[in-house]
């Protein structure tokens, strides 16, 4: 048995982790949230919401404001310049990956802030002769392009706050004296480097400006100040005084008076209050107007309120993830009665992408609809699943240690398990626990009450024999077709027998394995049995520590990191990490 001191997640030593094995600690390892919008406590460099602290966060924390949560931001920064480091073009597919594919808001904002300031910007590469031989590659334009990236309706886009955040980021002491160690700025500028985001942020709202229901859109959903911090902070010239007008800005002449727009005949659009109005007149409005809930919610009088015939005429503003979120509103307004917003609502708990939902349940008083919140939550783990093995026949075989060693952390495996078995197609999806015999499990349905029902009677004792766990999966008639894909995913601490024995396993019984990972949950000490055996197949492996799934967002994310498998057999090489290389790089229109 060993146990590691250090980085629990590292399969080599750190002088020998490349970009590909750095880049995958980071998605499995962290959620990337930087920002909170609530008080919280810094305990050791994480961050707690003060409200819901426990006496121990309270004692030990430091209290925060909400924004930025610098000790995260610096972490992941610091890693993403690593790995930009050990290969730039590595971090140029992940950076197009990250907004493309992924929901990370946070990430995005990194990822684009690292890519706009780094020192690849297509400079010219000169000859003996002084002439210009080639120009460097120009992955600056990657982070422009990810500032002006547009999809209509699309969340995989930066939003008007993301675009300033970049700047935020980037202009925090930390970040700057970061980029500037790396040789990203002059060291002498007291100024912090932005690389090309002044010019990304004017090209992004010059592009508003010339459509104008856009920027009114903008508008609607509450970006107003955003949109000033924005043109403020980017330094940009409006072409029209219809910039001003739609922001509702009133201008004056500075003292150099270099201004030229916006200074005579402004019509400011002004967000008067409904004050005097009655329900049945606030209701006409928000119809006439088309005003979403964040328009309207600060406008309304005092005795009125949100009743619900308003909330009724703002439902066609609010979006599927806006629905789940105000769930609890509509059940205390009795609008879920309705057939009508029934339907929408159950179709936005069918579309969820993260596991959220289960910490709004906590919150509705009907028990029907706290099991649909957590059918939203099963739901996020199918689609994960779903995206990560839509390229080939996929089996999953889960193998749950129940040792005495597991003694004060099986309680931790059961609810992590919970909240991503739910997700696996019933058909390919084989499961077993073990000390030294092993038993075969089956839900008696693909929802997370019936894998906490299967989970329920699990008991830490006896000794252990991952092996066990595969011959009584054989023994049960568990076989891998030739053509499918193999994930084995074992849940425990990795104490037990030598590696080699556990591989021997799978090769006397000709289970062939893709690739391996570990779900990590320690309650002393740690083994190295899954690695090593990894090792002796010679296949990916890839590793997570169970508390990582009380991030309700990043469940889906390792579920797609964990299940993607190599392309080609035999390879060590994560099929998620294949799968960002083959992301392609984003060019600015």
């Amino acid at each position: 048995m060993t146990t590691q001191t250090q980085n629990p997640n590292a399969l080599l030593p750190e002088s020998q982790r490349g970009p590909a094995e750095r880049l995958l600690d980071l998605v499995l390892g962290g959620s990337a949230h930087l920002w909170h919008n609530r008080p919280g406590l810094d305990v050791n460099g994480t961050w707690y919401a003060a409200a819901h602290a426990t006496p121990f966060q309270r004692e030990k924390g430091r209290p925060v404001k909400p924004g930025l949560f610098v000790p995260a931001a610096v972490k992941l920064y610091r890693q993403l310049l690593d790995i930009y480091r050990l290969n730039a073009e590595l971090m140029a597919h992940f950076a197009s990956y990250a907004l493309t594919q992924t929901d990370w808001r946070d990430l995005k904002v990194a990822t684009c802030a690292l890519m706009l300031v780094q020192e690849h910007a297509g400079q010219p590469v000169r000859d003996e002769q002084g002439g210009v031989a080639f120009h460097d590659d120009d992955w600056r334009a990657i982070g422009e392009a990810m500032v002006l990236h547009y999809e209509r309706k699309s969340t995989r886009m930066l939003t008007p706050k993301a675009v300033l955040r970049v700047a935020e980021l980037l202009e925090h002491p930390e970040i700057a004296r970061l980029n500037r160690e790396a040789g990203f700025g002059d060291p002498a500028s007291r100024k912090a480097p932005l690389g090309r985001w002044k010019r990304v942020a004017s090209k992004w709202l010059a592009a508003r400006e010339a459509n104008m229901p856009m920027l009114q859109g903008l508008v609607k959903a509450g970006y107003k100040e955003t949109l000033k911090k924005l043109a403020r902070k980017a330094g940009y010239k409006p072409r029209a005084q219809g910039f001003f007008e739609v922001l509702g800005w009133k201008q004056k002449q500075s003292a150099q008076g270099h201004r030229e727009v916006g200074l005579n005949g402004l019509t400011l659009v002004k967000r008067e209050r409904f004050d005097g109005l009655s329900e049945a007149e606030i209701c006409e409005w928000i119809d006439l107007e088309r005003l979403s809930y964040k328009e309207v919610v600060g406008r309304l009088p005092k005795d009125v309120g949100l009743t619900p015939a308003i909330m009724a005429a703002l439902l066609p503003s609010l979006s599927d993830r806006d629905l789940r979120l105000m769930t609890p509103t509509l059940e205390e307004l009795g609008l879920l009665t309705d057939p009508a917003i029934r339907a929408r609502w159950e179709k936005a708990v069918h579309t969820a992408t993260d596991q959220r939902a289960l910490n709004i349940a906590k919150n509705v008083r009907s028990a029907v609809l706290r099991r649909k919140l957590e059918e939203a939550s099963d739901n996020a783990a199918r689609q994960a699943v779903a995206e990560a093995t839509a390229e080939t026949d996929v089996r999953v075989m889960f193998l749950i240690d129940k040792s005495g060693s597991m003694e004060g952390a099986i309680e931790r495996s059961k609810e992590a398990l919970s909240r991503i078995l739910a997700g696996f197609p019933m058909d390919k999806l084989h499961i077993a626990a073990f000390d030294t015999l092993g038993t075969v499990l089956r839900p008696k349905a693909a929802n997370r009450i019936a894998v906490q029902h299967m989970l329920a009677g699990l008991r830490a004792s006896g000794g252990t024999a991952h092996a066990s766990a595969v011959y009584a999966l054989h023994r049960d008639g568990v076989r891998v077709p030739e053509d499918a894909k193999l994930v084995v995913i074992v849940v425990g601490d990795e104490a037990g027998e030598a590696g080699d024995q556990f591989a021997r396993a799978f090769r006397d019984l000709r289970i062939p394995v893709s690739a391996m990972a570990l779900l990590v949950s320690v309650a002393h000490a740690r083994g190295s049995t899954v690695r090593t055996c990894a090792a002796q197949l010679r296949v990916p492996f890839s590793e997570v520590n169970v508390d990582q799934f009380e991030d309700p967002y990043q469940v889906p994310r390792v579920l797609k990191a964990l299940m993607d498998a190599p392309t080609l057999p035999g390879t060590a090489q994560s099929g998620w990490v294949e799968r960002v290389m083959r992301t392609p790089l984003l060019k600015v229109a």
